[in-house]
């Protein structure tokens, strides 16, 4: 199980992340994901990821980005209907980089916005910062917020 962690402040608060309290926040999820881990920093917004490996090994690194990089997710749990979605997501222009579900939520929220989260059917939470409206969306699975 991975461990996700962020900071958002609000645009009138002037206050920007300190990259090295966002690292302490991750690293105390060491024990969640203990095979890799990652940072994204934005000015008011932070997103850190500790990742427990596997699915696309390889590939799944966190936090990850869409095509033009004005996307960025971190993301814990498993999408078990990801894979439904990846031909039509491909047939209109999406490209993929890995073979995790992580990068279909992305895809989704690109086509969806916050409506995506009504298409996926799994265990999950996460948070993806849309650089394009300067605005987090965070999401978890029926049994808690959508």
């Amino acid at each position: 199980m991975c461990g996700i962690n962020g900071i958002a402040f609000s645009s009138r608060s002037g206050r920007r992340v300190e990259r090295d309290v966002l690292e302490r926040m991750r690293d105390c999820l060491t024990h969640r994901g203990p095979d890799d881990s990652g940072l994204y920093t934005d000015g008011r917004v932070g997103l850190g990821h500790r990742r427990l490996s596997i699915v696309d090994v390889g590939g799944g690194h966190q936090p990850m980005t869409n095509e033009d990089d004005t996307l960025h997710i971190v993301y814990n749990g498993e999408i078990y209907n990801h894979a439904d979605f990846r031909p039509g997501l491909e047939a209109r222009g999406h490209r993929y980089r890995t073979h995790c579900d992580t990068e279909t939520i992305l895809h989704l929220y690109e086509e969806h916005g916050a409506a995506c989260v009504e298409r996926l059917r799994g265990m999950f939470a996460f948070a993806i910062w849309d650089e394009r409206a300067r605005e987090l969306f965070i999401a978890r699975d029926r049994l808690g917020v959508k």
